[in-house]
């Protein structure tokens, strides 16, 4: 059963009406599963949880968290969010880290190795973490934060990157911070590691009630489109990401050059530069030559906009070399939509090649399936996947009520039973640098 008025607002110290509901999901989940989830909650309602991230907005991990901690409020588990800060030099070393995690090269010096971990200390003095129960840093930009507090719970590190092939010295050195974590969690089996802490995997789900997936007419389509001056005259082929290399936007531009010998369409790249990336303007800037009438590339924040692109395309690509998982596939499928993608980490798990989609290897492949794609024909709005039944079954992340109980199960399974029915016993700190109380 849902929380009681009094519990809610004794957990949250404010009225959470105003936020999207457990309950609302009964749209999507039967009222049994909704049930279930509540029962799981309940268990963990005596946690006061923190997740901790370095980006309120600009990417994948911001979305999700922006979500789930308002929903693990909702069911009664007091949760907040914190966001480390930094000056572009950290960013950039923490994104080079980023990089290598995913199989790239990096020149890891000691004086980048003390930037890094005085930044982070900087940040554990201001960010006082010793009293909740349990605390989720995620990804390596947090990592370090463990050395410096008394802890009062269990800490969780939880990885969003392809892990299929890190960099083996910056594995070993990131290594030394993990193995102090309570649990890890990563977004697929194939990116477990040798560790001796706990290993769980979850998958990261959408939220259907965002205006990136609510649904749209087609004069609010239209009207997203024709705010930025896109071209509605010709099919539209679309790839939605952060400006990032492994996304490898100019290998979409290339494979749509040469699709576009053959098939009338026109490209657009909408991405954004995320605050914890300094490459991505870089990368943004350096894609504005290949502008043309037919091939256009937005810089901006507006998920209307994503949503827009999604339900108009007629194909979406997401041609990654390297994807944690993916989000902007299960986005696209969950709107019913023809997707390209890349042969890579999650976008694998989704994609059934020549199912509900193709999959890529190369950008001549890319090039293929996009002439394919546009060779079957576009089903009205209507006859597309409206209801829950009728989505997809490449759509392997749920909405986000459905992730929730997987979330909490499996993190409660990562940890000892004493450190969640105790939460009043202080652990001993892993370092003498304790933080402040």
């Amino acid at each position: 059963m849902p929380p009681s008025a009094s519990q809610d607002l004794d957990l949250a110290h404010r009225d959470t009406r105003r936020t999207v509901q457990l309950d609302d999901y009964t749209r999507f989940l039967d009222r049994e599963r909704i049930e279930r989830i509540y029962e799981k909650a309940e268990a963990l309602q005596h946690l006061h949880v923190v997740h901790v991230n370095s980006t309120f907005y600009g990417g994948g991990v911001a979305e999700l968290l922006d979500d789930l901690t308002l929903l693990m409020n909702n069911v009664g588990i007091t949760t907040g969010w914190r966001v480390i800060q930094g000056a572009p030099d950290f960013f950039s070393i923490t994104k080079k880290m980023h990089n290598a995690l995913q199989g790239g090269s990096i020149h890891l010096t000691d004086l980048k190795k003390k930037h890094y971990e005085d930044i982070v200390y900087k940040n554990a003095v201001r960010t006082h973490l010793d009293r909740h129960n349990m605390v989720v840093v995620h990804d390596p930009q947090p990592l370090p934060l463990i050395q410096h507090y008394h802890r009062n719970g269990p800490w969780i590190w939880q990885c969003h990157v392809d892990l299929s092939a890190p960099d083996r010295e910056l594995w070993r050195y990131l290594q030394s911070f993990i193995e102090h974590y309570d649990g890890v969690v990563v977004s697929l089996d194939a990116y477990t590691q040798s560790l001796d802490t706990p290993q769980r995997t979850i998958t990261p789900a959408i939220d259907p009630f965002a205006i990136k997936n609510k649904e749209l007419s087609e004069a609010e389509i239209n009207e997203r489109l024709a705010h930025y001056d896109i071209p509605r005259d010709q099919p539209l082929v679309v790839q939605i990401s952060r400006f990032d290399r492994w996304k490898d936007p100019e290998g979409v531009i290339e494979a749509f050059k040469k699709a576009h010998e053959e098939v009338d369409a026109t490209l657009v790249l909408l991405g954004n530069v995320a605050t914890d990336d300094p490459e991505g303007k870089e990368v943004y800037e350096s894609l504005l030559d290949e502008e043309t009438e037919r091939i256009r590339i937005l810089s901006v924040e507006d998920t209307a906009l994503v949503n827009a692109l999604q339900r108009r395309a007629a194909v979406v690509l997401q041609k990654s070399l390297r994807e944690g998982f993916g989000l902007t596939v299960t986005e696209a499928m969950w709107k019913g939509s023809a997707v390209v993608g890349g042969n890579v980490g999650g976008i694998r798990h989704q994609i059934e090649d020549g199912e509900n989609g193709f999959l890529v290897d190369s950008i001549d492949e890319a090039a293929a399936a996009d002439r394919g794609a546009h060779s079957e024909s576009r089903p009205p709005r209507d006859a597309r996947h409206e209801g829950p039944s009728d989505r997809p079954r490449a759509v392997s992340a749920p909405p986000h009520a459905g992730g929730l109980p997987r979330s909490l199960r499996r993190l409660r399974d990562a940890l000892p039973a004493e450190r969640l029915t105790s939460p009043g016993a202080t652990m001993e700190p892993v370092s003498p640098h304790a933080g402040p109380a």
